[in-house]
């Protein structure tokens, strides 16, 4: 066990609720005025696949500051309050960086099936970044079941894994 306040990470398994037998997760959403259109849309289909949720906002296109939802869904998943997150934001880089400050979160920006699928398989990323104004609903969805779906390989990356943790231990200390 690598997260004492994570007890199954890293994961082996993947988290699609409609596949039986698989474990559910609770995922965390935040998004900035760029991303809130495909956070709702985001949300329709958590909801269509029995995904338990919290929704961190914003909750219209009023302008807002992204660190301030980043920040609360990081610190649900990095408190393990919450098992994944899902950011969005105009591009994610921006709650990318946010994210990433975290203890214990592993944030990657997908904006493609191959980057969303190597951030779980390689990386067991626990939270997904994505761009509201790169990519469209249609995308997005691909993009996030495919995440789900994807599970941690571990070997040789579990290593790598225990690295950053050094390093981050290393870096707050």
């Amino acid at each position: 066990m690598l997260c004492e306040n994570h007890p199954q990470w890293p994961s082996q398994q993947p988290v699609m609720g409609i596949q039986e037998g698989i474990f559910q997760v609770k995922i965390a959403l935040g998004c900035d005025h760029a991303g809130f259109g495909l956070k709702e849309e985001i949300i329709s289909l958590l909801r269509s696949l029995s995904f338990e949720f919290d929704d961190c906002g914003t909750n219209n296109t009023d302008s807002v500051d992204y660190p301030d939802f980043g920040e609360k869904v990081s610190a649900l998943v990095s408190s393990g309050k919450v098992d994944r997150g899902i950011l969005i934001c105009g591009t994610g880089i921006g709650m990318s960086m946010v994210a990433n400050k975290f203890p214990n979160v592993r944030a990657a920006l997908c904006n493609d099936l191959f980057s969303a699928k190597m951030s779980r398989l390689h990386n067991d990323a626990n939270v997904l970044v994505m761009g509201g104004r790169m990519i469209g609903k249609d995308l997005a969805y691909e993009i996030v079941k495919t995440w789900l779906a994807t599970p941690f390989e571990g070997d040789r990356h579990l290593k790598r894994l225990s690295k950053i943790k050094k390093i981050e231990e290393n870096v707050r200390s």
